[in-house]
């Protein structure tokens, strides 16, 4: 087994705050370090180190994880205001833990990035 803090967090071995996702094979839970009001992260059960990492096999899985999204986005009330979705792949984009995750950010304007 890979020792791998949010894979620690998906098998109930670390604690965080978690939201339902309706989908066995995807887990949420609140950052630490949360970057907006909202700031979720939604990840696959399975260990995936990166979205580089990700091939054809996995298309089904990214799928479920954005549908994932949405319903989270829904029951937190930012569907209507909107919302961000973020990933970062490898060191240099800033990816700290290295499993393929999203960032579900939302609850105030965040701004523009581009």
């Amino acid at each position: 087994m890979v020792d791998c803090v949010f894979c620690n967090i998906a098998a109930g071995e670390l604690p965080a705050r978690m939201h339902e996702t309706d989908d066995a094979e995807v887990v949420a839970f609140d950052d630490l370090q949360p970057q907006a009001p909202v700031h979720v992260i939604v990840i696959p059960r399975q260990h995936i180190p990166s979205f580089a990492s990700l091939v054809l096999d996995d298309a089904e899985l990214v799928s479920r994880m954005v549908r994932s999204i949405r319903v989270i986005a829904e029951r937190l009330g930012i569907q209507e205001t909107g919302y961000r979705v973020v990933t970062n792949s490898g060191p240099n984009a800033g990816q700290a833990v290295p499993h393929l995750h999203f960032h579900l950010l939302g609850g105030a304007e965040l701004g523009r990035i581009a």
